[in-house]
Formats: C-alpha cells, structure tokens, sequence
C-alpha cells in the first residue's frame, strides 16, 4: 500500500485494475484490464478477457459496498454454460489497484461476492456485493416443528458417509437432466432418496447439485426425479453420488438416522389453533371448569 501510494504521489502514474474471482467448485480465475499479463499472489491475471469495471461505491459504516464488473462472454475465459449452470452464483471476487511496472505496489480496493449476474448480446454483467453484504442475512434459531438443520451439517453432525445412506454410481438414462433411471439400486427401500441430492462427479456437469424431488421403484428399475433440471448435460457413464434424504420430522430423524440427540426441531410446541381455542369452544384442556 505504502508503495503505491508513492508511487500515486509522483503524479505520472502507471496503474491498473486486476481481478481475482474464486468459483465455489475451487477454480480461481484473474483478469486485468492493462494490455498485458501480470502475476501475483499466485494468480495469473490475463489481459485478454475484455473485463472491466464500474467504479466502487465505498461508504462508512455497514453500508453495503457494491460495484458491476463487464465483460464479453468467451470460451476461453468466462462461458455462458458456466453461468447457466450457476458455477459463479456466490463466487468470491478481490479487485485491486496496481502499479503495473512494479506489482508490489498495490491496494485491494474490493473485497465480495458476485451477485445478480445477467448475460445478453454475448456479453455479462456482474453485480458485485461488498463483506458487509452477509450482515443482511437473518441469524438465530427458528422455533418450528420441524428440524432446522441440514442433513449433515454442523448441528445435525450426521455423517453422510455412513454405509447405508449414499449410493454412488454411473449415469445410465438421463432425461432433460432432471429425471435419472437405472436399472437397479438395491439395498434402498423407495423414497429412501427424497428430499436428498444428487451431486455430479464427473463430466460437463461437475460440481452441480440437484434436490431430489421423488425416488420410486418402477418394475426393476429406479426413477429419481430433481425438483430442476441441472444447469449442464449429464450423459450415461458419468458419476453421480446419491445421498439419503430427511423430511425434518422427529420420526424420521429417530428411526431413518437413529440421531434424535441432535433434532432441531420443536415438535411439542402448541400450534395456532391451539393458542386461539377458548373453553366453551373446546373440551377441557386442564381440568377446570367450563360453567
């Protein structure tokens, strides 16, 4: 930072803009809009992607920062596949000011996550939303019924890999990437898999999860239907991991997982009807009386 402020301060400056953008799936891609490449922190920033970006609305306070960032759709760097697919929903981007002839000499100047991102005319943009963007999201429990945890996750502490609950195979009829048919899944009674999901493992659609919306034997055979198609084909012979699903009901978190310490449900709650029943409209709740 020092650096480049020293640098700004000559009054003949030599400055750019790089872009560093993580994928969820793990891909890291850099762009910049100098004419040619630079390099640092282990990311190579190409100039030839015709990225560029709007200025930053910075403010004090929690504000939410924000910006937009341009650019031409291409097959070498960002494609429309991928964005139909969702692999930059919630991508993480860092965008920099710098010295060019000297790369030490910069300054983050963003830091957030792709938001609304719209395509057309062979070209994207890209709403991008500062740290303080996640304080908008609502926190504490939710006193429900049902369980509010995901399968799996840290406050259901399932495990996932547990034999019994995943079934990974090859693809082998595919329709409209939503409806999946094998010819046999044995050792999993019907509806084992709905509510839970299909993770691609291999192919054009790596990475990509589906919701299962119904599983159901058809003679020999299994059906499991997503609730939406993929974003990307899926063919025969590509991986797919299938795991179990949980409708959040007490009964299945008991029986199904056998992880009823870890329910994050309030099953024994009173429901609506039961807060507004008045005594000459019911029978006696509490044993008192009615007259």
């Amino acid at each position: 930072m020092s650096g480049l402020l020293a640098h700004m301060g000559t009054g003949v400056t030599t400055t750019c803009r790089c872009w560093a953008l993580t994928r969820r799936d793990g891909v890291v891609m850099g762009f910049t809009d100098h004419d040619r490449a630079l390099a640092f922190e282990g990311v190579a920033f190409r100039p030839d992607t015709g990225l560029s970006a709007l200025a930053v609305q910075q403010s004090t306070g929690l504000s939410v920062d924000n910006t937009e960032a341009l650019g031409a759709l291409s097959d070498a760097a960002i494609r429309e596949a991928d964005i139909e697919a969702g692999r930059y929903d919630g991508a993480e981007l860092r965008a920099w000011l710098v010295n060019w002839q000297d790369v030490a000499a910069r300054a983050l100047i963003f830091a957030g996550t792709i938001g609304e991102l719209r395509r057309a005319g062979g070209a994207f943009e890209a709403e991008l939303r500062g740290l303080t963007d996640a304080l908008n999201v609502s926190l504490g429990r939710v006193y429900q019924k049902s369980c509010s945890a995901v399968l799996g996750d840290r406050d259901c502490t399932f495990d996932l890999d547990t034999p019994g609950y995943v079934s990974e195979r090859p693809a082998e009829v595919v329709e409209e990437t939503r409806v999946f048919r094998f010819g046999e899944v044995g050792g999993f009674e019907e509806d084992w898999f709905r509510h839970g999901v299909i993770r691609v493992l291999s192919g054009a659609a790596t990475g990509l999860i589906g919701l299962i919306k119904r599983d159901r034997v058809e003679g020999m055979g299994r059906v499991i239907e997503l609730w939406q198609p993929l974003g990307a084909q899926v063919v025969a012979g590509d991986a797919l991991r299938i795991e179990a699903g949980c409708d959040k009901r007490m009964s299945t978190c008991q029986f199904k997982f056998d992880n009823l310490l870890n329910f994050q449900g309030f099953p024994d709650i009173p429901g609506d009807d039961w807060t507004i029943t008045d005594p000459t409209k019911s029978p006696a709740l509490d044993g008192g009386s009615r007259r």
